[in-house]
């Protein structure tokens, strides 16, 4: 007879009964304890960690389907997924207790030994969390979000099902790219029966390995227009009245970037499309990447410097009326493969399957996200290197204090 482990319930009952806080952290085995004295970013806040937290090196990303109609199931797993991401950001094991070695692992292992590395797990939720095929599973479909739209088909969008949507997503940052990948994969194993994987991204940045902006595949900085201080305050946390209060909307888009055609232009032509210098950062005409860009500067021949189809000109706030968003983007590498009809055309074979996991905060996504992509699908010099072929959007509740759990706001408001 096959011994199939515990089940569910059981499982969830080991780290069920720390829902109500991470007390149980400070008596964990010597096999769970990590170096926890650096790269700490605490899990308990008014606001969820990785959302305006600097950006980490690595991103591990996914978006989960739920698999059950029981609305207690949900709860569970949301309060279960709590604590257990407040112990990985601690540096310590998804669960807590004694190994059985007749059963599955508690956890997976990979992480031990490894420090936090600045682990931040930020959780968010899609359109089919409150209605799915139709039907409000979980007694919630009344409490979605005004602002929790679906996003509007864009103007050159090749959407892969496969890359698309979800009901719950988890994004995992950290300075180790083990340690990220080992955080989504714990609350997968721990979800099984109520949630399951839909599409999966990881992604890399240069932020902290470099100083100043983060660049891109393209080379170019990305995320010098990203707003700080105040106007991050104001731009990033949601204000409605109930339970997204003091939380965020994240739009994701994976962007693929036609490398090949890119690697063949002139530097002055990679300029022109974005609008900046491509060493520096800085804006056409000016001399520091943090220079106010002169939209209204032309040159010799009457023409602007920065063109009017320019990637900055179109982002610009100042020419959308003040809107700003948090850019918090990575790159991505999925190896290559053989495509028969893309940029440029005359080089047809085997291309980089390389880009930009894109991912933006704001307060409203139909005043943010949509607003500034509307015009930029439509006439943006970078269009002619990028294809979208993957987009989601979540509504990023509020942070948790000890005791609570993630989306206690919107189950207990229901």
């Amino acid at each position: 007879m096959i011994d199939k482990g515990p089940s569910r319930r059981g499982f969830f009952g080991v780290a069920g009964g720390l829902a109500g806080g991470i007390a149980a952290a400070s008596v964990a085995r010597p096999a769970e304890a990590h170096d926890v004295a650096q790269g700490v970013v605490p899990f308990y806040g008014p606001h969820q960690a990785g959302i305006a937290t600097p950006m980490q090196s690595s991103l591990y990303f996914g978006s989960f389907d739920l698999a059950t109609d029981s609305r207690q199931d949900v709860i569970i797993m949301l309060q279960n997924w709590t604590v257990a991401a407040a112990r990985m950001s601690a540096g310590l094991a998804a669960v807590p207790g004694e190994q059985d070695d007749d059963r599955p692992p508690l956890d997976s292992g990979e992480a031990v030994g490894l420090n936090p590395s600045n682990l931040t797990i930020t959780f968010g939720f899609g359109p089919d969390m409150f209605s799915f095929a139709g039907k409000d599973r979980y007694g919630i479909a009344a409490k979605r979000p005004a602002a929790l739209v679906d996003l509007p088909g864009f103007n050159g969008d090749q959407l892969v099902e496969g890359q698309t949507g979800g009901a719950i997503c988890v994004q995992a940052c950290a300075d180790d790219a083990q340690v990220a990948f080992h955080a989504v994969r714990q609350l997968a194993r721990m979800a099984y029966g109520t949630a399951t994987l839909k599409w999966v991204q990881s992604g890399f940045s240069t932020g902290t390995k470099t100083k100043g902006t983060a660049r891109n595949l393209m080379g170019f900085k990305d995320g010098t227009m990203n707003p700080t201080g105040t106007p991050l305050q104001q731009a990033v946390w949601a204000d409605d009245a109930g339970w997204m209060q003091g939380g965020s909307y994240m739009v994701a888009r994976r962007i693929r970037i036609a490398l090949e055609h890119w690697d063949r232009m002139r530097v002055a032509f990679q300029e022109q499309t974005f609008g900046r210098a491509k060493a520096s950062g800085a804006p056409l005409g000016g001399k520091h990447e943090f220079d106010a860009p002169d939209f209204n500067a032309t040159d010799k021949d009457g023409n602007y410097v920065i063109a009017e189809n320019a990637h900055v000109r179109l982002a610009a706030p100042v020419n959308n009326d003040g809107t700003q968003i948090l850019r918090r983007s990575y790159s991505y590498n999925d190896g290559a493969s053989f495509v028969a009809e893309r940029w440029p055309p005359w080089h047809q074979g085997v291309e980089y399957d390389s880009g930009l996991f894109f991912q933006s905060y704001q307060k409203d996504p139909r005043t943010g996200f949509v607003k500034l992509f509307d015009k930029m699908s439509k006439i943006d010099a970078l269009n002619q290197f990028t294809t979208h072929v993957g987009s989601a959007i979540f509504a990023c509740p509020p942070g948790v204090e000890k005791g609570g759990y993630i989306g206690q706001g919107l189950f207990e408001a229901a």
